[in-house]
């Protein structure tokens, strides 16, 4: 099969690779040009996707556009209309997960519970919705590709952390657009997340259930990174699925959606209150699923685009995913300077096993090592999986122990709050 990747980050660098290694003629396009070296030595690469188009027509059924981000909906909608079979999501995902307001207003259609969301596009006003109405509010910026660690979960009940925050924002607004923001009203309770596979007209009968980590830090300390580890299962969702994202077959079949879609939500006494959608793979979410899976991602999009079937082979239990970073991730800053170009090494013992549950991420290789690459120290994610979360936890982080680098860091908590607590609490309100 042929298989032509498209986005900014190299992002599916690791499906990539897999995909070439199981025999498959892969060509990768990096729009961004400090990723390019990200699995450079181990992709083919192209600096003209669509230059690629006639190479994949030539496939015929064979051939698949895979786009990574939620900010070229249009695009795949235009090549689906002409015959390219394409996976990624579409025009309507994209608005689904940039514009966080209209993704509240389709679900509130569903007559699902939502916290109040106020949007501003300028800082004052929500400086004057604070100073009146007070509160806990979450800090949320629109746009896919909004940098997550400017957004902010408010702590204290009076917003006047939110308010200094914001009035920071304001006297320093930098060399950003106008800005474009919601604050969320705080809903406590477990925080988890659906996701699907959905083949343009239904979705695949196996939905997963995961636990994100997304602080920096053990003990929730830190930035919102977007992920830093997170429990995955296929298995138990089936209630919480059916409550939220099976909703959206409709709308996602008349926005010709084709891939895979996670609703993330907070879930407590009172139901069910969705956040927000990743209308597209998430990093590193898909690798961690991968490691649940009975049969390679080109089955699966085979499945999805010929509509010839629902089932997705996969093991019961539960993945672990562990993401390691070095220097100065979450951000860019200083990367050449601090952590670029440094070899992995690994301990005495790693097995073929040990190495496929590896899925690197910012890496390329030069000669016989592989080196960090990429501009931000996101070395890859440690995945592990078990009947029980703490088994799976386990794997993941004796796997991760075994990985040799200058300065890497990663959390050392994945999985225990899940564990103690979040699936008894989903279990006591009838979820599980």
């Amino acid at each position: 099969m042929r298989f032509l990747g498209i986005g900014d980050y190299n992002d599916l660098g690791a499906m990539y690779h897999g995909l070439a290694r199981r025999g498959h003629e892969v060509r990768v396009h990096v729009a961004n040009p400090t990723y390019r070296d990200v699995y450079g030595g181990m992709l083919d690469f192209t600096d003209d996707w669509q230059a690629e188009l006639g190479w994949l027509r030539e496939a015929g059924e064979d051939g698949i556009a895979l786009f990574e981000s939620a900010t070229q909906g249009v695009t795949q909608d235009a090549l689906r209309r002409e015959g390219f079979q394409v996976i990624g999501g579409s025009a309507f995902g994209d608005r689904l997960e940039a514009d966080r307001a209209f993704g509240q207003q389709v679900l509130q259609g569903f007559g699902l519970r939502l916290a109040a969301t106020h949007g501003f596009t300028a800082y004052a006003p929500a400086l004057d919705f604070l100073r009146r109405k007070g509160g806990r509010y979450v800090l949320k910026f629109n746009g896919a590709d909004n940098p997550r660690t400017r957004n902010y979960i408010g702590e204290l009940d009076d917003a006047s952390d939110m308010l200094a925050l914001l009035a920071t924002y304001a006297a320093h607004p930098g060399t950003r657009e106008q800005p474009d923001f919601v604050l969320m009203e705080f809903v406590q309770g477990v925080e988890a997340g659906v996701g699907g596979y959905f083949n343009g007209r239904e979705f695949l009968s196996t939905a997963c259930l995961d636990f994100e980590h997304k602080r920096f830090f053990t003990g929730e300390l830190g930035e919102l990174t977007g992920e830093m580890g997170t429990i995955v299962s296929y298995r138990g969702s089936e209630k919480l699925f059916a409550a939220s994202l099976a909703k959206m077959a409709p709308l996602l079949r008349e926005g010709g959606y084709c891939g895979y879609i996670n609703l993330n939500m907070i879930v407590n006494e009172e139901g069910l209150w969705p956040l927000e959608f990743t209308s597209r793979f998430g990093y590193p979410g898909f690798a961690i699923c991968e490691a649940l899976h009975e049969e390679g991602w080109e089955h699966i999009f085979q499945r999805m685009l010929r509509q010839d079937g629902l089932q997705i082979a996969t093991r019961p239990g539960y993945a672990a995913g562990v993401v390691l970073t070095v220097p100065p991730f979450p951000y860019s800053h200083g990367y050449a300077e601090l952590s670029k170009g440094a070899p992995l090494s690994f301990r005495p013992g790693m097995t073929a096993e040990d190495h496929a549950a590896l899925y690197y991420a910012e890496v390329e290789r030069r000669g016989e090592h592989l080196v960090t690459s990429g501009n931000t120290g996101y070395v890859g994610v440690a995945t592990g999986t078990g009947a029980t979360v703490a088994a799976a936890r386990d794997a993941a982080y004796a796997l991760a122990r075994q990985v040799v680098l200058p300065n890497l860091r990663y959390r050392g908590d994945i999985g225990d709050r899940v564990e103690r607590s979040d699936l008894r609490r989903l279990a006591d309100w009838g979820w599980l």
